[in-house]
């Protein structure tokens, strides 16, 4: 204990914190990657004007309301209030648009990953680039607003996503990392920076239309894992502590996306690695050893933080229905007179999927609150489906959403493990999925046809992942990679779980996947007949 808060007391940790879709979550890290405090602020998107979008009030409240839930842990635990860091990260749900004059005051409202009124911007795009770009890449946001003449572009002077924005709020700084990067616009690897060729086809392309700027003037600078990103400012350290204590001066890591601190929380940044994230978005990461033989419309390329190729299979709509089901069950439980903690009611719901049939007894569901990209679909409806003759049991109920979490994600796997033949070393499952042991992870396995492994600090994520990015900035070797420092320092001794696909399991859900596929048309009805 008294290591620990010479730790705290002498800035011998990095801080972590990341805008998830549901929650906003800053871990502190020791010297060694271990956990030593925690908080959380959850919150939710809106739909405005058909706009899925956070308030800037939402935005800085909740970074203040994550960083003082953190700093009362710290102080419950240790007894102590910390007032610095060895450095600092910030992280947040990937692409995205946020545009901002030179002043830095918001010139529109936040878009986020969710929004898909992008279609005509990214086919063209992806037309001009001979590169997929997806409807929710800043890129497509930024063109799309061009091609709809919006008045705001003329006072742009800076354009970019969550996490560079919380970034340039703390430091002034107009950056961000690579991972975070490869969501805004294509990256060349070699250079770890945008793809210069295609920046010249973007900047002729928009030459007639009469702008002041050129794509790199309003973009954030793109920086690799380990470099220095900024320094916390005066009014960085007062919009981040509400209490005044923290000290300005604080180093911090360039900013990610929650697909780059995925990686590195499941230690998948090393070629013939892959992850898997499971949460309110779930997406797929396998790390390239050779680029694709082709450009799939279905399949991302982004990087690693250190600015490896990947390939990722990326879907809207993860599990945001199947705790939607739960908190009905939940209700359920309250009004017969037995409320239950929320941990144990997913716990129950889970483990009892496991009695289900193999292909979820002819279940179907689609979790789609918003459009999904890789079934080509631009809006959602949540739907669960069954024939008269169905096993309609509880079982196969939870099975079926399960299964369908992982339903769009496993359409992209199949390109790049079927058709493309990706080798993959390892896979790492994380995530809130993950929390009930041996359930989504065998489900997982199932899907993909190999061993999944799952981390004793699955549940932590993308905020952990982003403080080890930070501490890596301050703790690296001279020339040592990110690749070889997580190796050696951080997951050597690091426990884990692995689970092999069993068979049955791998025949039961390459059966639901097919209905899964098939039925893709009564979604597509569900989206044209159910209007608001």
């Amino acid at each position: 204990m008294s290591e620990i808060r010479d730790a705290i007391k002498n800035g011998k940790t990095a801080l972590g914190i990341e805008f998830g879709s549901t929650n906003i979550k800053g871990v502190l890290v020791g010297e060694n990657g271990e956990v030593l405090a925690t908080g959380s602020f959850g919150w939710e998107n809106s739909l405005i004007d058909g706009i899925w979008t956070y308030s800037q009030e939402e935005i800085l409240n909740g970074l203040k309301t994550c960083y003082s839930n953190l700093r009362k842990d710290v102080e419950e635990k240790y007894g102590i209030t910390p007032d610095t860091y060895g450095a600092i990260g910030i992280s947040a749900m990937m692409h995205g648009y946020i545009a901002l004059d030179k002043d830095g005051k918001l010139l529109s409202p936040f878009q986020t990953w969710r929004n898909s009124n992008t279609q005509q911007a990214a086919d063209e795009l992806t037309e001009l680039f001979d590169f997929n770009i997806p409807l929710r890449w800043t890129i497509a946001h930024l063109y799309q607003c061009m091609l709809d003449k919006e008045a705001h572009l003329k006072e742009v002077d800076f354009v970019t996503t969550l996490d560079s924005y919380v970034h340039f709020l703390l430091t002034g700084e107009k950056v961000t990392g690579v991972g975070d990067a490869s969501g805004i616009f294509p990256i060349d690897s070699e250079t770890v920076d945008y793809d210069q060729k295609m920046v010249d086809k973007f900047d002729e392309l928009i030459a007639k239309d009469g702008y002041s700027w050129k794509l790199r003037d309003v973009l954030p600078k793109v920086l690799g894992a380990g470099q220095e990103a900024g320094i916390l400012t005066e009014a960085g350290a007062k919009l981040l502590d509400e209490t005044g204590t923290l000290k300005a001066g604080i180093v911090l890591a360039p900013s990610e996306g929650d697909a780059g601190t995925g990686m590195v929380a499941t230690n998948a940044v090393a070629p013939r690695t892959g992850n898997v994230s499971a949460g309110t978005s779930t997406f797929a990461m396998l790390v390239c050893e050779k680029p694709l033989s082709k450009m799939y419309r279905e399949i991302d390329m982004v990087t690693t933080p250190s600015g490896y190729p990947v390939a990722m299979s990326h879907a809207n709509n993860g599990t945001s229905d199947l705790n939607a089901w739960v908190k009905l069950f939940g209700e359920f439980a309250e009004l017969a007179g037995f409320p239950m903690d929320p941990g144990k009611l997913y716990g129950l719901l889970y483990e009892n999927s496991l009695k289900g049939d193999k292909d979820c007894g002819g279940l179907l569901s689609y979790g789609y609150y918003s459009g999904e990209g890789i079934t080509h679909l631009n809006e959602g409806r949540p739907l669960f489906a069954r024939q008269p003759d169905s096993n309609f049991n509880l079982a196969n109920f939870m099975r079926s959403h399960l299964y369908s979490s992982l339903g769009a994600v496993k359409l992209g796997l199949d390109i790049l493990l079927k058709d493309e033949k990706m080798k993959v070393d390892r896979i790492m499952g994380h995530g809130g999925l993950f929390k009930t042991k041996g359930v989504a992870q065998s489900y997982l396995a199932a899907a993909v046809h190999a061993p999944v492994s799952v981390l004793e600090t699955a549940g932590e994520g993308g905020p952990w992942g982003m403080a080890l990015l930070a501490l890596y900035l301050v703790k690296k070797e001279d020339g040592q990679t990110l690749e070889d420092w997580l190796e050696k320092k951080i997951f050597a001794d690091m426990a884990s779980e692995t689970m092999e696909a069993d068979p049955a399991d791998i025949e039961g859900f390459e059966t639901f996947t097919a209905r899964y596929a098939d039925c893709i048309p009564v979604e597509k009805a569900a989206i044209e007949t159910l209007k608001a």
